[in-house]
């Protein structure tokens, strides 16, 4: 009996080891469709989010080709594109957001790794500084607590770069009410409004600021996800089953979509939880009317 269960126990670790292989290096495409009341004309947005360094195929020439095959309007990014590091090989990454800047218009936002590396020069040198100079230019608008309009559909993008305090591991850090408005202003009536913002553990906050969709990254779909229960096990917080771990959430009709990452760092684990990019079909009253 003994050596029954040991069996079984052998072939579970084996079919789960190549289980966490299979979902830490493929990626799925998930799509999303949303009304948008504001907007002029129907927009197709690709979200990027939590890459950290990782490559589908060379150079990321799959990731590249699925962008491609969805024809976007514009690309957003919701930050750590790259992981924290002094002696990381940022290249590729910055080569792979130029090709992609060259066909799209790209915004990007802060994650708490490019965030990080920037508020700790003397641990990270200038490692930001030379991504952000290769990324930066035509094409690609970096967010830092700024926005930017989108005239033809009516929409503004935002990016917050919210404190480090608000990244602390197995801590519960509130959110002043005012917060956001410090930190971007107060939303203008009429537009939709876009927040580009990491962290989606205030995602009621970023609501009631006026964000009628936020889109955020970081939690990694909680690395392991329960099958059939399709919850995330456990946040980059430390945090377990945590309330926001992926896919679409709404507050009060404000709306966010939280993207499960690209990529792995630290524990690089993913099981039951495949990397995903992430499509946002925003239809205008008009042509969901037609």
């Amino acid at each position: 009996m003994a050596d029954i269960l040991l069996l079984i126990m052998f072939i579970i670790g084996i079919y789960l080891f190549w289980q966490i292989l299979y979902d830490t290096g493929r990626f799925v495409t998930c799509t999303y469709v949303l009304p948008a009341e504001k907007i002029k004309k129907s927009c197709k947005i690709v979200l990027l989010a939590d890459l950290h360094g990782n490559s589908f195929g060379k150079d990321n020439s799959l990731l590249e080709q699925a962008i491609d095959s969805q024809k976007p309007d514009v690309i957003m990014v919701a930050g750590d594109m790259i992981t924290a590091g002094k002696k990381k090989d940022m290249t590729h990454v910055a080569e792979f957001m130029n090709r992609i800047k060259a066909k799209y218009p790209v915004y990007y936002a802060d994650g708490n790794h490019e965030y990080r590396m920037a508020l700790y020069p003397e641990q990270f040198g200038n490692a930001i500084r030379e991504y952000q100079h290769a990324v930066s230019g035509d094409g690609l608008k970096w967010l830092q607590n700024t926005s930017d309009i989108l005239e033809a559909y009516n929409i503004r993008v935002h990016g917050a770069m919210i404190d480090k305090k608000f990244y602390k591991r197995m801590e519960n850090i509130q959110m002043e009410e005012d917060y956001m408005e410090a930190l971007l202003g107060r939303p203008e009536e009429g537009v939709y409004h876009i927040l580009l913002a990491h962290n989606p553990e205030y995602f009621p906050l970023y609501a009631a600021w006026g964000a009628d969709l936020t889109l955020s990254g970081h939690v990694h779909g909680g690395m392991v996800r329960v099958p059939f229960w399709r919850r995330g096990v456990v946040s980059p917080k430390v945090s377990f089953f945590p309330k926001y771990d992926g896919g679409l959430f709404d507050e009060s009709g404000k709306k966010m979509i939280l993207s499960r990452g690209l990529g792995v760092h630290t524990i690089p684990v993913r099981l039951f939880n495949p990397c995903e990019m992430v499509v946002i079909e925003l239809k205008s009253k008009e042509e969901r009317q037609a």
